[in-house]
């Protein structure tokens, strides 16, 4: 057994005896994989890593997938690879497995793609039935290095080959924190830190793969919140009604995609003014509003990112009306300042100017909305505590290694970003009057950008509290 094989044993397990294992070492047919097919984005990865090679001439480039997280004890979170190495290998979803790890070998001008992989175990060891990490009868069958460089058309070659490969300390860049075993193997390099921005830059504006995988998530999470709605009857009559919502979404997510792009939030009542509420641990009670913030993430690992606030019962309150259209009208400023040429604080400041407008007629500022709106002033935030966009793709929060001035710059064609404003009034909040407060309400669409405006992703999911109220009409029956 390998060393990472005996490390892989759980505590107590206790070795066959010979005979079982001589058993168990023979009568096993041939089981090639017939279906395997190219990846859909191998072309798109190649193109890829053609700008990654430019950006790094004479570099080894090393990007791991990294390691299983621990849950507790031996149990681990479900696998999700470092988005640089699915990026730019194309490796997704259950195809996914952890300590991979691809290098890009320079090659005078450009660079060999090489994949390295914990191929599938043979049964000439007892790897394959006592290897709980990586063994086939308990975790499931992995790609041989051929079934992988047919898969994702790149050299593909054992994990077992990787220590030797490096050990020419050849000058190395690689994303570091995600594999210690990578970590330990290569010099640091004053340029590590320039490829993780570089590979965080470089998926800023999507390509029509990525754009078509976004659409797949803004779609599937729009059914998620058919599900959600239609589960609220059960979720008003549970003690803990808001995990009954957040069940419901996660179910799709699993059916659908490959996982939760991120923790669902399921706020009921005042809970929607805890900005990320998460615990989804309290009552949902009729004539309330919820506010749910939820994403499926694909196989692909691209995710959509959408917010709707729903009244409870059905019917929108008039203090609920009220402050709703005043995040609603916030939000359409936002798509209209959004386009190719502007900045994330652009739209942010679109958004804001209608809900200090909004405030200061509800006549809750001390000031004007034009004096709130000064940056050395800004009380109206009291009630609006974050921006209003990100960046969205492979991670909810996309490109968060981008460096601040590319980040926070011009927006650009391709690109795809959440607007998000939101208005929240706590619950012992005395600048309101009574029935407003305890009302979160927060509207998120997931848009592409264009030279000319923007294109709403998740249109087809209702925003309008007319629409909403029909929307929840007719899914609920």
């Amino acid at each position: 057994m390998s060393k990472d094989a005996e490390k892989a044993k759980r505590v107590h397990d206790s070795a066959p005896s010979d005979v079982f294992a001589n058993f168990m070492s023979d009568g096993w047919a041939e089981l090639p994989l017939t279906d395997l097919g190219v990846s859909p984005v191998a072309k798109n990865c190649v193109a890829r890593r053609k700008v990654l090679s430019e950006a790094f001439k004479g570099m080894r480039i090393v990007l791991p997938s990294g390691e299983d997280k621990v849950r507790s004890n031996d149990c681990y979170f479900l696998y999700r690879p470092h988005s640089a190495f699915a990026y730019y290998t194309g490796v997704q979803g259950v195809e996914a497995n952890p300590d991979a790890v691809l290098i890009l070998e320079p090659n005078g001008e450009s660079h060999d793609p090489i994949l390295f992989i914990m191929p599938r175990s043979t049964r000439d060891t007892d790897a394959f039935y006592r290897d709980v990490k990586y063994g086939e009868l308990w975790v499931g069958r992995r790609y041989t290095t051929e079934d992988a460089a047919a898969r994702y058309q790149i050299e593909t070659r054992s994990l077992a080959e990787l220590e030797k490969f490096l050990a020419d300390a050849k000058p190395s860049v690689v994303i570091r924190g995600e594999d210690p075993k990578i970590d330990k193997l290569i010099v640091e390099n004053e340029k590590d830190a320039e490829l993780l921005i570089f590979t965080s830059e470089q998926r800023l504006i999507k390509d029509d793969y990525e754009i078509d995988q976004l659409q797949q998530a803004v779609d599937a999470t729009g059914r998620g919140f058919d599900d959600m709605i239609k589960v609220l009857p059960k979720a008003v009559a549970h003690e803990r009604g808001e995990r009954v919502v957040e069940g419901a979404f996660y179910a799709r997510a699993r059916a659908e995609g490959n996982d939760l792009g991120y923790n669902t939030i399921a706020a009921a009542g005042s809970h929607a003014c805890v900005l990320h509420w998460v615990r989804n641990d309290g009552r949902v009670k009729s004539g309330e509003l919820m506010l749910i913030d939820a994403g499926i993430e694909m196989d692909s690992y691209y995710t959509a990112d959408i917010t709707r606030t729903l009244p409870v019962n059905g019917k929108f309150s008039a203090a609920q009306r009220e402050l709703y259209m005043l995040v609603y009208e916030s939000q359409k400023a936002g798509f209209a300042a959004a386009k190719a040429g502007v900045t994330i604080t652009d739209v942010n400041r679109a958004c804001q100017e209608v809900l200090a407008k909004g405030l200061e007629k509800l006549g809750v500022l001390p000031v004007s909305a034009e004096e709130s709106l000064k940056p050395e002033n800004g009380f109206h935030r009291r009630w609006t505590l974050h921006g209003v966009s990100h960046m969205l793709g492979m991670d909810v929060h996309d490109c968060a290694a981008a460096k601040k001035d590319v980040y926070m710059g011009p927006l650009a064609a391709g690109m795809v970003i959440t607007i998000e404003p939101g208005l929240y009034i706590q619950p012992d909040d005395e600048k309101f009057a009574p029935e407003f407060r305890g009302i979160g309400i927060r509207i998120e669409d997931d848009v592409l950008i264009t030279e000319d405006g923007c294109v709403n992703l998740s249109e087809n999911l209702p925003r309008h509290p007319d629409e909403i109220e029909s929307w929840m009409a007719r899914v609920g029956n």
